[in-house]
């Protein structure tokens, strides 16, 4: 099997664990899996303009559709746990706006006059996806609930990143695209550094984010290789296939900080 191919295995499995729960067990799970709702809104942009592009059309079918099928069974979850009626009618408006973005999605093959409405609505998604998470860690009296917001943080910005600069490789929005995928990049770093620093950051949360270290680099360095409107496939395979890496190890890292009593 080669490297190309591992990767594909790789991407195609790596939502499995994080669907193994059925419900929300606890706060710190469900500030975790809010914030996986804002990552899956980036994954499946990301997803749906690499189909666009013919950018890795295997793999990226299969993260669009296990990416949708996540953010519904997790909706679910997140709305019978809400804690209160604030929390709760977050949750409604999302889910109001996940139909929207969802039925855009699904159905014909995607195509460039799509890209535009597929990268606003992610955003619209994203917002209220965010909010909710905001409100769950609120409720949280533990520092260790800001932490996993953070950590979190870091999966749909490492998705962020990937759908900003396949939209700008289409063409569709190059400035705002590129203005927000280098906005992502600086997030990132600073929440690297808070993450590896902070008091409760255990010899194997240090371990993991020293790994995201190492994958940080290589998907920096083929970000920065942005050609706005071209068509470098081989680049854009490189980004999508490193966002993927990036997210696999943040997602690791998450969960270990809401396991932190």
């Amino acid at each position: 099997m080669n490297r190309r191919e591992m990767l594909a295995v790789t991407g195609a499995a790596m939502l499995a664990p994080m669907a193994a729960r059925a419900q929300v067990s606890d706060l710190n799970d469900a500030i975790n899996k809010a914030g996986r709702q804002r990552m899956l809104s980036q994954r499946m942009a990301k997803s749906f303009l690499a189909l666009g592009q013919g950018v890795e059309p295997d793999l990226a079918e299969r993260t669009l559709s296990a990416s949708m099928a996540l953010f519904d069974r997790q909706l679910v979850e997140l709305k019978v746990y809400a804690p209160n009626a604030n929390i709760k009618t977050t949750y409604l408006e999302l889910e109001t706006a996940w139909d929207e973005y969802k039925t855009l999605l699904v159905g014909e093959k995607p195509g460039k006059v799509k890209a535009e409405p597929v990268m606003a609505l992610s955003g619209k998604v994203l917002k209220l996806a965010n909010d909710g998470t905001g409100q769950l860690e609120k409720v949280s009296s533990r520092p260790v609930g800001k932490l996993v917001n953070i950590s979190g943080r870091q999966r749909m910005l490492s998705q962020r990143m990937a759908a900003h600069y396949l939209s700008a490789c289409w063409g569709v929005q190059v400035n705002a695209c590129t203005t927000e995928m280098n906005k992502a990049r600086d997030e990132f770093v600073v929440a690297h550094e808070l993450l590896k620093n902070a008091p409760e950051a255990t010899t194997s949360i240090k371990g993991e984010l020293g790994l995201a270290e190492q994958q940080w680099a290589f998907f920096d360095s083929a970000l920065r290789n942005l050609r706005p409107g071209g068509n470098d496939k081989r680049a854009m395979s490189e980004v999508f296939t490193a966002s993927e890496r990036i997210l696999q190890v943040m997602d690791r890292v998450t969960g270990m900080y809401s396991k932190l009593s």
